[in-house]
């Protein structure tokens, strides 16, 4: 039970255990509820025994007494069990439950967050391991216990007399039947909403992050009207979804009362015809009030129950991913980066890079130019294993990247992207998160080796001043110093700079470029830019054009040989001579 529990619901070992416990505490917390049917059944034979001829016992008082006390002992035992086996272990398999995604997610390559959005993996993480943590707390033993303390207590009475059992029970297999018929509609409807759901959250997400483009072009209220859209149609999905559960559980819950109603008429045909006794005929009239309603109450919840099996299914399809694999050990012969005919493609059929060779020296800075979309980001990406080629083969040192685990390879890699990524933290942390062991003192000389003084030094608190959400409190050049600070914390002995001065003016722009050459001796460097001032200086330079190797050499021999880069070269100069 176990091993299917861990599978069906993508649980961890110790979770589908826990899950197991606490079928089992609401089972027998269900059929300890039935214990009062027997008390009562001791009390009505004592009261009716006497009109129907039968001795009349001297009633025993202390006896209910005691027994009523013992039931509701138990029962308050049973409950605190049935508690702590769903509540407290559902809480700590929830928390399991996002660590175990956050760590997959981790592992995963870059292709597979290309194809998913933030709040598809957002809504995962935390609003689907709420509701995991829900269905397991309540609705999934809950119903699984219902059924299963009803199979106990239906054992028991076909001991009794099969006939007036089989009257009682009859509507059980059919109400389960109903139920699991109206799965597929339930599910249809579960995934409308569930795609309605993110679309909202995509909508609200994407109008709080561009308020300022919205608001500078005058699109606030067609924002609006969409999201109010979107508001309704999740109205409305809501509405059916409601309808449509209700419709099935309505129905199988005055099924189990017909359960009721066909006992008393069968119980009455054998009661006349002497075929049962008045006892056993009471017996049973009492067990219909009562074995059905943890069934009753499970029901209601069943369309829940649905829902979590679509959670599942999103929670699976991320545990199923394919991670870069690799050994955690391995032996660099330098830190030469060599493409040997490279190609790869974001998509089928989207062709990024096609048969592209070049290697980047260690000890020499290479630069990757060309036209917006000729692959130059993204071979840098690729050095790093952020994905993994479908053709060629990329190696650093001689070994090839796709036999590395990525987390050891990029131990060697200190990168500054265009896009610059920053935490809500201070400036001193924001920037060790490079070295996390570094002490204070390294960070400030990374720090003022990128140029990092001239605005910390305004700021109210120095470096101790949090910079806001991905250093919204900081301007694009100052952002971008900071993450050139991480970098040359790290000192990795491959540096990949992706556009890292292009938020800089001129005077700092040269800073930097100063600063940087002070560290990359004996290093890596693959730069890549727009301004063909930035890679004059390299020794040598990658032209990537349609995701293909143009040209490549030293800057002086490319400007001789003429061809693309010289044409970029001269346009820029053209460009830095234009005047208003």
């Amino acid at each position: 039970m176990t091993a299917y529990f861990q599978k069906k619901f993508a649980l961890s070992e110790q979770g589908a255990k826990d899950l197991v416990k606490a079928v089992f505490a609401c089972t027998l917390t269900d059929v300890i509820l039935m214990l009062p049917i027997g008390l009562l059944y001791l009390v009505a034979t004592e009261l009716v025994s006497p009109l129907i001829g039968g001795d009349a016992p001297a009633p025993n008082l202390w006896f209910y007494i005691g027994g009523s006390v013992i039931i509701l002992a138990l029962i308050f035992i049973f409950e605190y069990i049935q508690y702590n086996k769903t509540f407290l272990a559902s809480y700590a398999e929830s928390t399991n439950m996002r660590i175990r995604l956050a760590e997959k997610l981790r592992r995963l390559p870059l292709s597979f967050f290309g194809k998913r959005d933030l709040s598809d993996l957002t809504t995962t993480i935390m609003a689907d391991c709420a509701a995991m943590e829900t269905a397991f707390s309540h609705y999934i033993p809950e119903f699984i216990g219902a059924v299963a303390s009803i199979i106990l207590a239906g054992i028991g009475l076909f001991v009794m007399d099969w006939r007036m059992a089989l009257a009682l029970l009859w509507v059980l297999p059919v109400v389960l039947l109903i139920m699991a018929l109206s799965r597929a509609q339930q599910n249809k409807v579960g995934r409308q909403h569930n795609k309605v759901k993110l679309d909202c959250a995509d909508s609200i997400q994407e109008c709080i992050e561009t308020v300022r483009e919205i608001k500078a072009n005058n699109q606030s209220g067609r924002y609006l009207k969409k999201i109010d859209d979107l508001l309704g149609r999740n109205e409305k999905i809501q509405i059916r979804a409601e309808l449509n559960t209700a419709m099935f559980v309505v129905t199988s819950q005055m099924l189990l009362r017909v359960g009721i109603a066909t006992v008393v008429l069968v119980g009455s045909v054998l009661l006349v015809s002497g075929q049962t006794d008045f006892l056993t005929f009471l017996v049973f009239l009492i067990a219909a009030t009562r074995v059905f309603d943890p069934l009753s109450g499970a029901l209601i919840n069943l369309a829940a129950i649905y829902a979590t099996m679509l959670t599942v299914e999103r929670m699976k399809e991320i545990e199923e991913q394919p991670v870069q694999e690799g050994s955690e050990q391995a032996d660099y012969q330098g830190y030469d980066i060599a493409f040997d005919q490279v190609g790869f493609a974001y998509n089928s059929g989207e062709t990024v890079l096609e048969d592209v060779s070049f290697t980047a020296c260690q000890g020499q800075v290479t630069a990757l130019v060309g036209p917006s979309g000729g692959g130059k980001s993204t071979a840098a990406k690729l050095a790093a294993r952020f994905w993994d080629i479908q053709k060629g083969r990329i190696t650093v040192g001689s070994t090839d990247i796709s036999t590395v685990e990525p987390e050891t390879l990029l131990k060697n890699f200190s990168i500054v992207f265009q896009d610059v990524v920053l935490f809500n933290n201070t400036i001193l942390e924001n920037i060790r998160i490079g070295r996390r062991n570094a002490t204070d003192e390294e960070v400030l000389a990374a720090a003022h080796a990128a140029r990092c003084d001239a605005f910390v030094m305004k700021m109210p608190d120095g470096y101790q001043t949090k910079i806001g959400e991905n250093g919204s409190f900081l301007s694009g050049g100052e952002r971008q110093r900071i993450s050139i600070a991480r970098a040359l914390l790290k000192d990795a002995p491959v540096i990949l700079l992706d556009e890292a001065t292009a938020s800089l003016d001129v005077e700092n722009e040269s800073q930097i470029q100063r600063a940087i050459s002070s560290l990359v001796k004996n290093k890596t460097v693959l730069i890549i830019a727009h301004r063909m001032r930035t890679v004059a200086g390299a020794d040598k330079v990658v032209v990537l054009e349609n995701g293909r190797v143009a040209q490549q050499g030293t800057p002086e021999a490319l400007m001789e040989q003429g061809g693309l880069y010289r044409h970029m070269v001269e346009l820029q100069q053209q460009s830095e001579d234009w005047a208003i």
